[in-house]
């Protein structure tokens, strides 16, 4: 196969079948990224800026009785903490919401310590089972899939719904945002809250059993969604979001650390990005985040495309990082090579919301029926 690249951005046809370049030489992602920015009004200052308003008066005025008036997850990296940021500056009080998975790094503690003590927000921090989560992130490796960050994303947002109904908080708002997340194939990452598929993994590959693990099913998504009324809300897409601008916003405010690339406050997702990845799958992620940066006027092509050159770990911090890794997994060595090694398993081998057993089928239909008629 000859080799293509986007000679606007960096994506290329390695590991990506969807990959197709036009006449301009320009590739089919950042065609997307700048169609997807014209539909969501992002250049449309003057707009944006009365959503925002309205925005902040809808949550303020959903909680003006209680003493939180919506949540917002903190992980430590640069969206959720200039989120908070945001948040604070624009008179919200919001439940802060961190998510131990047993991976934190030291910088991600360290970030979310400061934002809390400077914000004086409160912090509820979900610290999960650590024998069921591990077991969950094996049983994904050895599926052989490639988004084996589902058990921790699941997780998220399975907890910000339930935190959410628990303290009768209408509204979450989400770090989500377009400008610097606009790229991203979907050969690359999964379905976050399939939990057939998620499930089905687990009964062929773990060993124990999800007693305390949260769960997101579709049914909880129908009851959280349609029945509490509880909304995500994305206050970064209504505004000219710049990462090298936030990271300044927040190094100033917070006394914010950086932790050297996309996501990488998490010890496992820079092992994952970072080796797993680009071994097994020879997908780098980077070529997505730079890409987006790129269409965002952030970074320039040839600085960008220079970065890529160097290695996602440097070979000095690999070996530790990856000793680590496997031992806190539960693998030997000669286990995880030789998973390594074996061919990728796309998820839709396992059953899901889209292709489920005859019992899920059911249930889908008369939950999807419920949802026409009455909503």
């Amino acid at each position: 196969m000859k080799y293509q690249i986007c000679s606007r951005c960096l994506m290329d046809n390695i590991a990506l079948k969807a990959f197709e370049l036009g006449k301009d030489g320009y590739c089919n992602y950042c065609n997307n990224f700048f169609l997807e920015e014209k539909r969501l009004n992002i250049n449309n200052e003057n707009l944006n800026n009365e959503k925002l308003s309205q925005l902040i008066a809808l949550v303020k005025t959903s909680g003006a009785k209680k003493r939180y008036d919506c949540i917002i997850g903190l992980s430590g990296g640069v969206d959720s903490a200039y989120l908070a940021y945001w948040a604070w500056k624009n008179g919200l009080r919001p439940l802060a919401v961190h998510f131990d998975n047993g991976w934190n790094s030291e910088l991600a503690v360290h970030n979310i310590e400061n934002i809390i003590r400077i914000t004086g927000f409160d912090l509820y921090t979900y610290v999960i089972n650590w024998d069921e989560f591990r077991d969950l992130q094996r049983a994904y490796f050895k599926a052989g899939v490639i988004d084996i960050e589902v058990p921790t994303d699941h997780m998220i947002f399975a907890t910000l719904f339930k935190v959410a109904a628990k303290n009768k908080i209408k509204y979450l708002l989400s770090g989500t945002n377009h400008q610097t997340e606009g790229i991203m194939p979907k050969e690359w990452v999964f379905d976050k809250t399939d939990l057939i598929n998620l499930k089905d993994i687990h009964k062929k590959f773990g060993e124990l059993k999800l007693k305390t693990y949260p769960k997101l099913g579709y049914l909880h998504r129908f009851y959280f969604q349609k029945i509490k009324g509880i909304q995500f809300l994305e206050p970064l897409q209504l505004q000219r979001y710049n990462k090298s601008l936030a990271k300044s916003t927040i190094v100033r405010e917070f006394g914010w650390r950086d932790y050297g690339s996309k996501h990488y406050e998490s010890t496992f997702t820079k092992f994952y990005q970072g080796h797993v990845l680009p071994l097994k799958f020879k997908v780098d992620k980077r070529k997505a985040h730079l890409s987006t940066l790129i269409c965002n006027g952030e970074v320039e092509r040839q600085i960008a495309r220079e970065d890529l050159n160097v290695p996602p770990i440097a070979a000095s911090e690999l070996r530790e990082l990856y000793n680590y890794s496997i031992k806190k997994l539960g693998f030997t060595d000669e286990e995880f090579q030789l998973m390594m090694k074996e061919e990728p398993v796309p998820h839709r081998v396992y059953k899901t919301e889209g292709n489920p057993g005859f019992a899920d089928k059911i249930f889908l239909a008369i939950i999807w029926r419920i949802n026409k008629y009455l909503f």
